[in-house]
């Protein structure tokens, strides 16, 4: 079999897998768990067989024409080239742990059959995305995805939090979508094709006459997908989701896919300066924004979020320097140990009975009612935190060192600028990453108070998944730095010294610090007893909450927490906490720039159709009637009266010819 009939098959299985799930859910419920894990280890085996056979060599190209449409074709072919193989085989990874975690995880969910149908069509849709070699077809995938999250985000949808988050979701992301496709058809337009290859060509013998406005259009739709600033606000509240959409979607699926896609036309944008600084400022705001956001959270999933909107910026930051093999590791790590704090979490969720770190806080002996997770996520949280060997502060320091190279005129394919912009947000970051996960760390596991409840011992499918993604978390940054240079464009991935020393003595520096300061709010903690805890300004919710804390019920989704007085982000922060623990208002500012406007548009449309357009058509119809009503009771049927109208009209007659021949 051929190296592109497996790439053919690897979309198709979990395509596949969905469709006869769906099907089959409610007749045949037995066999819904099989279709969904069965397809996607299926397909995760032929991405294997593919990247083997690729090897990091020539690019396996192939393309048959779908039907004519014009002076540019549309072609169903497939691009397959080292990182490409990569990412393929991270999806598949991902997308399998996941569906073998959620079998025990959503094991009593009577819509379980729906979730993993739509977690297989999404699978589907990412790896069409890696493998397409065509735009249009790649941006079915990339609008698929988009349909699936706002399935998968809403899958609660009686509770409101999930309804207006997948609506949310929905809408930001295609928002940027519109730009997207138009940036796609003149991209084409310039080129003559939708084929990337020939749209590479085209663009290495100066092919592109809007390099800027292409660029900055498919920006857009980047941002969108990738919760780029201004448009990743969709991305903390998708938190409303099952635990593993959360990780599906974090770790190697729909966020990546706008990293991937600059990757894959990188000379796009290498070609207009203006857009290579847009994009490291784009980069910076983001990695920076989302690290001070995630230190004031306290639902651990949007301490994640914001964890992996920031992980995306150090992408971006790679690409804005142009050094897609940077990205492209930083890509796979952050997937690995990004996936595992995801389902890690889940666990943690499900035996403390809330998503609060300040009910966590709280519990004694967590970690002893999770050892699983308790490890795992410590793997997770060092990868995290760039702390060496672990896979991240490979990934994260070949960022950093594109950037040094960059900003010290080492390479000429991207403006200085940038890279200065890159390497001072990359080092900022570094200290903030440190600090959230260490503060995460410490609120989850070393809580002190009453006992963490029992719920017993987590289901084998799901620990296992766990230990099998800490094993890339741990050694894939070390293995990838020594074995697998040529499958990122044969660019050297060596770490720089001084990017090295400076990003792990900065995160060590936000680590320690942070310790410091939780060992400072526990101690002042220990003397304010619970009950004073409550008096907060969120008044009832905040009582409703202590009270839950206190009695360890459990308080799943979206909940109004109480603060916690051990808080390290609250020291950390100061003024700014309350600002950063809200997004920095920015959802306040496009509610006043965009949804208010729409919402007073649509009032004033509907009051036009009521009491203008409605009027008037209720006036039309109320004329006839009454001219109707008039005749009406002119008819009588006494004689008298019609002979005394006849001889009345014919006296108006008679004087009014007198009156026209006088006038005459």
């Amino acid at each position: 079999m051929t190296t592109t009939t497996l790439a053919v098959l690897v979309p198709l299985l979990p395509f596949l897998g969905a469709a006869a799930g769906l099907l089959l859910g409610r007749t045949a419920p037995g066999f819904v768990r099989p279709l969904a894990v069965l397809p996607t280890l299926a397909a995760l085996v032929l991405a294997v067989l593919v990247a083997v056979r690729q090897g990091g060599d020539a690019a396996v190209d192939a393309a048959t024409e779908l039907t004519p449409t014009g002076s540019v074709p549309i072609e169903l072919a497939v691009h397959i080239d080292g990182f490409a193989a990569l990412v393929a085989v991270l999806v598949g990874v991902v997308a399998s742990c996941v569906q073998i975690y959620s079998t025990g995880y959503l094991r009593d969910d009577p819509r379980y059959p729906s979730y993993a149908a739509l977690v297989s069509l999404f699978t589907s849709a990412m790896l069409l995305v890696v493998y397409s070699g065509d735009l249009i077809v790649l941006l079915v995938g990339w609008e698929v995805m988009g349909i699936c999250s706002y399935f998968l985000v809403g899958h609660y949808w009686e509770t409101p939090e999930a309804r207006a988050a997948s609506i949310k979701a929905f809408l930001v992301t295609k928002l940027g979508d519109v730009p997207f496709l138009i940036g796609l058809f003149a991209l084409a337009g310039d080129t003559g094709s939708f084929r990337i290859t020939k749209i590479l060509g085209a663009v290495a013998h100066g092919g592109l006459d809007h390099p800027t406005l292409i660029a900055l259009l498919l920006l857009a739709g980047v941002a969108g997908k990738s919760a780029q600033f201004p448009l990743h606000t969709w991305l903390p509240d998708a938190m409303a989701g099952p635990t593993p959409v959360s990780a599906l979607i974090h770790a190697a699926t729909m966020v990546a896919a706008g990293v991937y896609f600059i990757a894959r036309l990188l000379p796009v944008f290498e070609t207009s300066s203006a857009a290579m600084v847009v994009l490291a400022v784009m980069a910076a705001v983001t990695m920076a924004g989302s690290g001070l956001a995630a230190l004031a959270q306290d639902d651990i999933k949007r301490v994640l979020a914001y964890s992996t909107i920031g992980q995306l910026g150090y992408m971006t930051g790679a690409l804005a320097v142009a050094d897609r093999g940077a990205a492209v590791f930083h890509l796979l790590s952050h997937g690995a140990f990004k996936a595992l704090l995801f389902l890690a979490a889940g666990a943690v969720i499900h035996a403390a009975g809330t998503n609060s770190l300040a009910a966590m806080s709280r519990m004694r002996n967590l970690r002893d009612r999770v050892p699983d997770a308790y490890w795992t996520m410590t793997v997770a949280l060092l990868a995290l935190a760039a702390i060496p060997p672990f896979s991240g502060f490979f990934s994260k320091e070949s960022v950093l060192g594109a950037a040094e190279h960059v900003s010290t005129g080492h390479t000429e394919h991207a403006p200085a600028a940038a890279g200065w912009i890159v390497l001072l947000s990359g080092l900022l970051t570094a200290l903030l990453t440190a600090a959230y996960a260490a503060r995460l760390w410490l609120l989850a596991f070393r809580g002190r108070g009453a006992d963490a409840p029992d719920h017993g011992r987590q289901p084998l499918t799901m620990t296992v998944v766990l230990w099998v993604l800490a094993v890339p978390s741990l050694a894939l940054g070390g293995l990838t730095y020594r074995l697998l240079p040529d499958w990122f464009d044969g660019r050297d991935l060596t770490p720089t010294l001084t990017t090295s020393v400076l990003g792990t003595g900065l995160a060590l520096i936000g680590g320690l610090v942070t310790y410091a300061a939780w060992r400072h709010t526990t101690a002042l903690a220990a003397r304010v007893p619970l009950g004073a805890v409550a008096a907060h300004p969120e008044g009832d919710a905040g009582l409703v909450e202590a009270e839950a804390i206190a009695s360890h019920t459990p308080a799943y989704g979206n909940i109004a927490y109480a603060p916690d007085p051990a808080d390290p982000g609250r020291l950390l922060l100061g003024p700014l906490h309350h600002s950063a623990a809200v997004g920095f208002h920015l959802d306040a500012v496009y509610r006043a720039l965009f949804v208010r406007p729409v919402q007073a548009a649509a009032s004033l449309v509907r009051f036009l159709d009521r009491e203008v357009v409605d009027a008037y058509v209720r006036g039309a119809g109320a004329l006839p009637r009454w001219l109707g009503a008039a005749v009406r009771r002119a008819q009588t049927g006494n004689v008298q009266t019609y002979v005394s109208a006849l001889l009345a009209g014919t006296v108006v007659l008679a004087v009014a010819a007198v009156l026209v021949a006088t006038g005459a």
